[in-house]
């Protein structure tokens, strides 16, 4: 993975000037869909914000998506090594870097990221100048109080209060002054105090003074010349009535205060019952919110990596067969949709050399039913010296043994199991397991009127018209053609989930089966095998099958009446077809065999259907 800066969690990770962590970006494995698989995306990791692109050099045209980090959840798998998920409420991108150091690198630097990314952290204080102002959210909050008790009564009752606040000031006022006065009264007398006792001291008579101070008797007493002052005397504040007045006054407003609180308490119980009935209605959209996440999240997540196929996948085998078998059923409609619509373009199919329709064979008469038993000593490869190349040996060898043992009868074989009979089409399995992986090997036998051997082999054999008949495949091209009558076909079948998408690359080879006995039907096959090639190799995006595949088709000639010439009524190809297959990966054994029990019966009624279609009313080809 090419990295525009390594991630350790370290200081170097963040840039001394900015304070933000360093920019990240490299390669890594992005899970697209269940269809595409694992894809390398650029991925960049900047400003507290995950983005990917599909490759360096489109960085340009815009990212394909990305995630906000500040609410990410960063989870290391549990079994791969190199994987890591990152999810975001219902968004998650399943990664995959090339190593587990890479992947620890990406997780260290996405946490520090997601660390800055916080709201209260002093780098976003910092950068946003966010400062909670208390005035401004007590102000709020008391406009909130405020507002949360109107009406129309209570608003009464605090006028009423403004009023008797009024009031109350004014008299607080006046029994202030009172108050003042009374102070300086006080002072003054005790100042007048003072001066007479030093008078006294001097033991002379006094007399009164005109100002009305005190003064001596002959007999040494003295007297108050001052009266003391009035309540009314001072400031002509009648203190009496004041008092009674601040008395009512304050009996006022702790009435009126009596009324707010029975009104705030009234108030309090209906807003209470009010208050209650949100939160019920809260609560309920809170449950119906979170099961809804708790869907999406699980739909989300249902076409992950984590429910793909395998030994740790997190959905059951009963879960698997049916998300199959729903599948497969989906894909049984849009084909028939497509049949009775008539949408599919026809195809023109190259005749290859020699087989012209117009060409009637020798074969005119009937033959005994073929013996199993006939030795491989009276059978002859037809035109093998002419079909040479680099795989002519493992051709012969796959050609003989099928011819040796595809055509043995399962009867005496208790291993053989029939698993399906329908009219002339019987359907045999063979249970083997290796590793866990299902290995059954399948035989089907079916007779077919009014079509030849070479006929069924041709078009089982010609890729030109290999997507007429055949529904499961969603592309295939001939990598390599090694003769006339052989090619390697790489082919790609449709996605069946939770089972990974399947490859094949076979050579595929046909050959006409020359018996030297008369009374040996005219033969021919096609052989499937896989085979290697550097132009098709292996990929992340889907799981290579291996497949060895025979299809031995004999032509059963019965005599016409009288000089009549052979029509397609007295004709009858009995079908031998045997599949060996290794899915490449583990699945459900009961899955498999389902699959298999289901399908293989479907290709070969489709297949055999399609042929006689494509054949009738043309001349016989033998």
């Amino acid at each position: 993975m090419s990295e525009k800066s390594s991630s350790s969690g370290s200081d170097e990770d963040v840039d001394p000037e900015s304070g933000q962590p360093v920019e990240l970006g490299g390669v890594l494995s992005k899970w697209t869909n269940y269809i595409h698989g694992w894809q390398d995306r650029w991925v960049v990791l900047k400003n507290n914000t995950l983005s990917y692109y599909k490759s360096e050099d489109e960085r340009e045209y815009g990212c394909r998506g990305s995630l906000c980090l500040s609410k990410a959840v960063i989870t290391p798998h549990e079994f791969d090594e190199c994987r890591f998920d990152i999810s975001v409420n219902d968004s998650v991108w399943y990664l995959r870097a090339e190593d587990p150091e890479q992947r620890l690198q990406w997780i260290e630097s996405i946490e520090l990221h997601k660390a800055e990314s916080g709201y209260g952290s002093e780098t976003s204080l910092r950068r946003h100048g966010s400062m909670l102002s208390l005035t401004s959210a007590a102000s709020a909050l008391s406009a909130t109080s405020t507002s949360s008790f109107k009406g129309h009564r209570l608003r009464e009752k605090l006028a009423e209060m403004e009023t008797f606040r009024d009031i109350l000031c004014r008299q607080v006022d006046t029994l202030q002054k009172y108050f003042d006065s009374c102070a300086d009264a006080v002072s003054k007398d005790e100042f007048l105090r003072d001066r007479e006792e030093e008078e006294d001291e001097e033991d002379f008579p006094t007399t009164t003074r005109p100002d009305g101070e005190c003064n001596h008797n002959n007999n040494g007493s003295k007297e108050k010349l001052f009266s003391p002052a009035s309540p009314k005397a001072m400031n002509g504040i009648d203190f009496k009535g004041e008092a009674i007045t601040f008395k009512a006054t304050t009996a006022g407003i702790l009435s009126t205060l009596s009324h707010c609180i029975e009104l705030m308490v009234k108030r309090e119980d209906s807003w209470q019952k009010r208050l209650d009935k949100e939160l019920e209605k809260r609560r309920r959209v809170e449950d119906a919110y979170k099961s809804a996440m708790n869907e999406l999240k699980k739909k989300s997540h249902y076409g992950g990596p984590d429910y793909e196929e395998g030994p740790n996948s997190l959905i059951n085998e009963d879960e698997f067969f049916d998300a199959v078998e729903a599948a497969l059923d989906r894909q049984d409609k849009i084909e028939e949709q497509c049949q009775s619509e008539k949408v599919r373009i026809p195809r023109l199919t190259p005749v290859p050399p020699g087989d012209a329709y117009s060409t009637i064979g020798t074969h005119r008469y009937a033959t005994k039913p073929h013996s199993h038993s006939s030795s491989l000593s009276s059978v002859e490869l037809v035109s093998a010296l002419d079909d040479i190349h680099r795989f002519s040996t493992q051709v012969e060898e796959m050609v003989q043994n099928h011819m040796t043992y595809s055509l043995q009868d399962m009867g005496g074989d208790a291993n053989w199991q029939l698993v399906i009979e329908e009219g002339e089409m019987k359907v045999y399995r063979r249970e083997v397991e290796e590793n866990g992986i299902v290995l059954d090997p399948l035989k089907a036998t079916h007779a077919v009127k009014g079509v030849t051997g070479h006929e069924v082999c041709h078009y089982f054999w010609d890729t030109a018209v290999r997507l007429d008949w055949e529904t499961t495949i969603e592309n295939f091209n001939v990598v390599e053609t090694l003769s006339d009558n052989a090619v390697i076909v790489y082919q790609t079948h449709k996605r069946v989930w939770p089972a990974s998408q399947r490859d094949v690359l076979y050579l595929s080879a046909i050959r006409k089966i020359l018996a030297t006995n008369e009374n040996d039907p005219d033969t021919w096959l096609v052989c499937n095998f896989s085979v290697d090639h550097d132009n098709a190799a292996p990929t992340n995006r889907c799981v290579r099958a291996k497949i060895n595949v025979a299809m031995i088709c004999q032509t059963l000639v019965s005599p016409p009446e009288g000089d009549k010439e052979i029509s397609r009524d007295n004709i009858l190809c009995k079908i031998t077809y045997v599949a060996n297959v290794n899915p490449g990966g583990w699945a459900p054994a009961s899955v498999l065999r389902a699959v298999a029990k289901r399908e293989y019966p479907k290709f070969l009624k489709r297949f055999t259907s399609y042929v006689q279609e494509k054949t009738a009313g043309k001349p016989i080809l033998f």
